[in-house]
């Protein structure tokens, strides 16, 4: 039996065919524009996430600090840990905002050894909280961590002398950390700086002989169990200088031997442990 032809001449089965072409391409451009349309869609999503997700860490200039401080200390819930180095404006400004500190956050403050006394006479006037206050023997950054979710670190900024950063005040920048993997660690330096630090009351009550440089040096010598020579020597001082500053030294620590006196030393939080 024949195929029945068009009278045009056009073969039935030929146009069966064409138009299933026809369909199969349709149905795979449909698929590839859903797919691009997709992956625009995921794109812009992506991309609107990134401008709304804080940034793992912000640099400011210094002359913007009570602008990143106001709200950092200010929506403290649980704790705000503070170390201070000196009489800066990056102290000026934390003691400040210190003041403003919801009263149900615990305030802890940690100074170095030169900075002690300062910091002493610029907390008495805070009226709405009571920081705790250590001293410590550690190498010190500025640093403010609230929450153990924030923090705002105080950078160096190595210059020549006389010249300061274009845009930026002697205090060089601050950064402003959001990545809870760094603050954490942060958290846990001053943690550890803490508990090795001395209460700063116990400090303020040592002599002043005590709390100087050469005493500490006279003090590691004792502790390492040097003999008065060699620890005169090393220090550059007579051998009677050495010996008269040793015994001024036991007889404020109150210590009938130079072991005992290297161990209330480290007692006192004189020397690291």
């Amino acid at each position: 039996m024949g195929v029945a032809i068009d009278p045009r001449g056009v073969d039935p089965r030929g146009a069966d065919e064409t138009t299933e072409r026809s369909g199969d391409h349709a149905s795979h451009l449909e698929q590839a524009l859903l797919q691009a349309r997709k992956l625009i869609e995921s794109t812009v999503l992506l991309h609107s996430r990134r401008l709304t997700t804080p940034s793992p860490v912000v640099r400011t200039d210094g002359a913007r600090l009570g602008d990143s401080l106001a709200p950092l200390i200010g929506g403290a819930r649980y704790s705000v840990a503070v170390t201070l180095t000196g009489a800066g404006a990056f102290e000026n400004a934390v003691i400040e905002e210190l003041d403003r500190t919801p009263s149900r956050a615990v305030v802890r403050v940690l100074c170095n050894v030169p900075a002690a006394e300062g910091v002493a006479e610029r907390l008495r006037p805070l009226t709405r909280v009571r920081p705790e206050v250590r001293v410590s023997q550690s190498e010190l950054r500025g640093i403010v961590v609230v929450d153990g979710a924030s923090a705002l670190v105080q950078t160096q900024v190595q210059e020549p002398v006389g010249q300061e950063p274009e845009g930026q005040g002697p205090e060089g920048q601050v950064a402003v950390v959001n990545d809870l993997g760094a603050v954490r660690a942060l958290e846990l330096l001053f943690a550890g700086a803490w508990s090795r630090g001395r209460k700063l009351a116990d400090h303020l009550g040592l002599a002043p002989r005590l709390r100087t440089e050469f005493a500490r040096t006279v003090l590691e010598a004792l502790r390492a169990g040097h003999t008065d020579e060699t620890a005169a020597r090393a220090i550059n001082v007579s051998l009677r200088t050495y010996r008269r500053h040793v015994a001024e030294i036991m007889r404020e620590l109150d210590a009938s031997s130079r072991f005992q006196a290297g161990a209330r030393a480290v007692e006192l939080g004189l020397l690291a442990d």
